[in-house]
Parts: structure tokens; sequence; C-alpha cells
């Protein structure tokens, strides 16, 4: 999410040149911080992460203070494609095989939380983020759609029953491609304007009377208590410190958190807006979709109906030169239809991916905590997130530590190796995905 990144950007830049940010709500600019002051709990970053934390400690009467080196929704969480997905990036039956099934039950009961508390929020603060309800997961081969079956299977054996398997004829009245040969609907989640909902988040922190400075980068902790945050203009004396940055929380800020985990980029399209009927024929209910592949594709319409595809990933956090190279072949792919269609917009951002694909959360220093490591299922556990690190501070850890004790392990050959690593795993199970075992 948006924070203090290793690459030099102006303090303060503007949001990338994408389709959220040119239809991105109006909205009042965050001051620099230019003053020595003090608060109960500085937030480094203001991405998901950490306007959701902060929103959650300001309604429970903390005095809040965000630092946020660009703008709020600078990173992953104003760049993402929208799509509420439940669970983590490892699902519940692979926590259980490697943690045991009390940390299984323990994360079970919370991996459908955050999409709640997106829609809480949404309803609750009027933020107007373009929300559609439903996600597809879409398998391309018997062994995803079997797989499908078994996610379905687990997720109502932890109450979650809102989902509905789709053989081949179902899932193309929903989805006009031939690619796949059956899906899973889940009505719980949906799709959003990511820009426009942690926008309208922040307007909420306004609201309550929490303080957010962009253009304020943080570039030493002095630890103690209180903690003091250092910006190039000013400090920040508090009791508690979060760590949110994720992908863009820089090397020299906590090279302790960068060792375990690695930036991972991934790019969109969105093509012109496309007429009603052309819309209503390739996705009739609006429902945002996902495949089942490694190196998944995910793709669905925006609220002027256009077609916003994505996927892929770039270990290391680095764009391709032609992005339109890498996705278009995808998206005229699954869609034949829109070939030539025109491409308006085209953009890449980060998410932070660890080894064991599940989040890590812990403390640093007694006062110091930290939250990272989505591993693409930002959009919900992020949500999530901001409410357990307030049961921390408010003195129940109970939900936070289940997280917390999760091994963070590094990646193999360190920070120098880890891209070559991760390609080649990542190029095994793509070459199962093509052979469809």
């Amino acid at each position: 999410m948006s924070a203090q990144t290793g690459s030099p950007r102006a303090a303060g830049a503007p949001h990338t040149d994408s389709y959220y940010a040119s239809s991105a709500n109006d909205h009042a600019p965050w001051p620099e911080l230019n003053d020595n002051i003090e608060c109960d709990v500085c937030i480094v970053g203001a991405g998901y992460t950490g306007i959701s934390s902060a929103l959650y400690l300001c309604e429970a009467g903390y005095d809040v203070v965000v630092l946020e080196a660009a703008r709020v929704g600078w990173g992953a969480s104003g760049r993402n494609g929208g799509q509420v997905v439940n669970s983590y990036s490892r699902d519940i039956d692979v926590i259980e095989d490697r943690y045991g099934r009390q940390t299984a039950d323990m994360l079970g009961s919370m991996m459908f939380e955050g999409a709640n508390i997106i829609r809480q929020r949404i309803d609750q603060y009027a933020i107007d983020c373009d929300y559609r309800p439903g996600c597809i997961f879409a398998a391309l081969s018997a062994r995803q759609l079997n797989k499908l079956r078994d996610q379905q299977k687990l997720w109502n054996r932890y109450g979650h029953t809102e989902l509905t398997l789709l053989d081949e004829s179902a899932v193309r009245r929903e989805i006009a491609t031939d690619r796949y040969v059956g899906g899973l609907l889940d009505k719980n989640g949906g799709h959003i304007h990511p820009l426009n909902l942690v926008l309208g988040e922040a307007e909420a922190i306004r609201r309550h009377g929490g303080r957010i400075f962009e253009g304020s980068a943080v570039t030493r902790i002095e630890h103690g208590e209180p903690a003091i945050a250092h910006t190039a203009k000013g400090t920040v004396k508090a009791k508690y410190v979060i760590l949110a940055g994720n992908a863009y929380l820089s090397q020299q800020l906590a090279p302790r958190l960068t060792r375990l985990s690695m930036p991972c980029g991934s790019q969109i399209v969105a093509t012109e807006p496309l007429s009603d009927d052309m819309a209503l024929s390739l996705l009739p209910n609006n429902y945002c979709v996902e495949d089942c592949n490694y190196l998944l594709d995910y793709f669905r319409l925006t609220a002027d109906n256009r077609m916003l595809y994505g996927g892929g990933v770039t270990y290391g956090g680095k764009n391709p030169p032609n992005i339109d190279s890498v996705i278009l072949p995808k998206l005229n792919r699954t869609f034949p239809q829109l070939k030539g269609v025109k491409i308006d917009y085209r953009w890449g951002g980060n998410f932070l991916l660890t080894l064991s694909r599940l989040p890590q959360f812990g403390r640093l220093e007694k006062n110091i905590y930290y939250m990272q490591g989505d591993s693409g299922h930002g959009v919900t556990l992020t949500h999530l997130a901001g409410k357990l690190i307030t049961e921390v501070l408010r003195g129940d850890a109970e939900r936070f530590d289940a997280f917390a004790r999760l091994p963070h392990m590094p990646f193999f050959g360190g920070r120098n190796f880890q891209v070559p690593f991760t390609m080649l795993g990542a190029a095994y199970y793509s070459l199962r995905d093509r052979l469809g075992v």
C-alpha cells in the first residue's frame, strides 16, 4: 500500500496515470508535516492498511496521525484490480496442513470479515466507490474445477454458504468466453473503485479528527517510549507506531521487514467505454472474475462500461517496458470480440509477496507494530488488519497474534536471489497450469 518507498520520487507525487486517478472523486489534499507534534498512534503509510487502522482507532477515541510519502492511496490501494475477494492467498486447507487445526480455525473465523468491513464502511460513511456484488473464480481445466468444488465445501465448513458452483454452460452464461470449463460464484465477494474507497475512508478519518500528512516520508524512527517518527520537516512523538507501508516500505526504514518479503508488480489496462449492449453481453450480471491459474488473470467492468483487465506478475516490482504487449494477448484470448478495442489507460503497481503467501503481522519493538505481505489478497485483508490492530491497542491481542504466530520466512538466497528463485517456482506452477495437472 502507499507509503515510504525505496524509489526516489517527489514529495507528494500525484497518483499514477490510471483510470482510477482520472475518475477519482473530488477530494481535498492533506497538508505536509512542518512541525513537531504528538499523538497516541502514528501510522506510516496511507494505503488500505494504514487508513483502515487509522479509522478504527479514531472511532475508538485515539489521537491518530498518518504520515504518507506521496498521496492517500498512491500505492497498491489506488491501483489494484478492485476485486473484493475473500480468504487469503493460501486457503484455509493449506493453513491447516502447515500449522494445525487450531490456527486454521482461528484464521478461518476471520477470512470473510474483510469484505463485510468494506461494505459496512461504504454504508456507514456513504462512500461512492461503485461497489457491485459478486465474484467468479473461473476454472480453465477439470483439475481447477475439482479444486473449486473442494473450496466450496471448505468455505461452507467455515460458515460461508453464499457460493454457487457453475458448470461449463453456466459459466458461459456469466462470462462470454469459451476459455472456462466452470467456476465458483461468490455472492459475498464483489468489486469497487479502489481509489475512491480509500479516499472516502480518509475523509471519514478527517471527520473523526484524525490527522493525515501527505508528502511526508518517514526518514527514520527513533525507538523508545514514546517513539519518534522523523520526516524531512517535522517529527511525530507517539505512544505507538504502526508500519503500514507494504510494497512501498523502504529498506532503510525497516530492514528486518524488507528481508522477509518481495515487491511484485501487476499490470492493468482499461478499454474505452463499451456500449451498453457490448458490456451486457460480456458480463451480463456485472460480476468480477479471476481465473484459477498460479499467475492469474482478473477482469471486470467499470461503472462507465470499460473492460478493466489485469494479470501476470513481475517479480521485484518493475513494470515491463510495454504493458499492452503483456496484457492485450490475455484480453484478446479471453474476449476475441474486443480485439482492436481502444485502450485508454494502462498502468502498473506493486503488491508485497511473502514466501508462505500468508500475511506477516507482528511487533518490532514493544510499541512498534507492522502488518504487511497480503500477497495479492490485500483489499479485504487490509481492512481486517485495521480492526485487529485496534483490538491489540485496546488490550485484546488474540486475533492479531493468530497471524503474528505464523512463521515469517525469508526468501531463499536473501534479497540478491529472491527474484530468480521465485521466478523458477512460478515457471514450474505456470507449466502445471498450462498442462492442466
